[in-house]
């Protein structure tokens, strides 16, 4: 059973919608972080086993012990559902989307202890690579974040000069700001809402312990790709007319 979701201030509702983000502290009920947490060790010894078949340290972008990408396995592991559709993620995507929301793209972004590197300055929407609707990311603290385990830092759009997408080039529109940004400086089960028009960035974790993310992204309406003739990550229906679709 579902706990009471934390309210969504007028406030913060009004914050996202000039500056694309807002923190909901502590908000994940207890036993759907307890889900988040026991699956990412189960995807964590899995992708350990995978290395440990081919003989390898690196499989794509996961560094063994360093960095973790876990994209899209909801489906394979049903119980994640309980958080992904769960009331909190509605309110959440109600008040910054709209009455219509579907999922669009899930993962956990794992960073090893001592060892787990920095991100630089990026869009998420920077990744499509071509222009299309905002989607809506709800970054989900797993543990206390800080500025030592390498938390995320969010420039408002107001700092950043500019609430449009930008193409991705190396060293560029990532790396030359001079604005630090806003850390994500909350206790776990905290979670940063922010726009796919955000830059933002993360720190190495320089602390003697893992910090584990979960990454929820809800789009108002599916997203085609660039020639138009499909979708680009799920098209999950989630809310009608501001209700949870079964």
């Amino acid at each position: 059973m579902e706990t009471a979701t934390p309210p969504i201030s007028e406030q913060q509702k009004q914050q996202y919608q000039e500056e694309g983000y807002f923190i909901l502290e502590a908000a994940i009920p207890a036993e759907h972080l307890q889900i988040l947490r026991a699956e990412c060790q189960y995807f964590i010894d899995r992708k350990n086993a995978e290395m440990d078949q081919e003989g390898k340290e690196v499989l794509g972008i996961t560094h063994r012990n360093s960095r973790y990408f876990i994209s899209n396995r909801h489906q394979e592991r049903p119980r994640m559902r309980a958080f992904i559709f769960s009331e909190l993620t509605a309110a959440i995507c109600r008040a910054t989307l709209g009455p219509d929301a579907y999922l669009f793209w899930e993962q956990y972004v794992i960073k090893g202890a001592e060892i787990g590197l920095h991100f630089s300055w990026h869009q998420d929407s920077g990744y499509l690579g071509y222009d299309h609707r905002p989607y809506m990311s709800c970054w989900c603290a797993l543990d206390d974040m800080s500025e030592e385990n390498g938390t995320a830092y969010i420039l408002p759009f107001s700092r950043a000069g500019t609430r449009e997408r930008q193409e991705h080039t190396v060293d560029k529109t990532t790396n030359d700001k001079d604005d630090p940004g806003i850390p994500v400086l909350a206790p776990a089960g905290s979670i940063a809402v922010f726009s796919s028009l955000n830059f933002h960035r993360s720190g190495a974790n320089t602390s003697d312990s893992m910090r584990r993310v979960y990454l929820a992204q809800y789009a108002a309406a599916p997203i085609a790709n660039r020639e138009g003739t499909g979708i680009q990550g799920f098209a999950e229906p989630f809310l009608k007319n501001g209700i949870r679709v079964d």
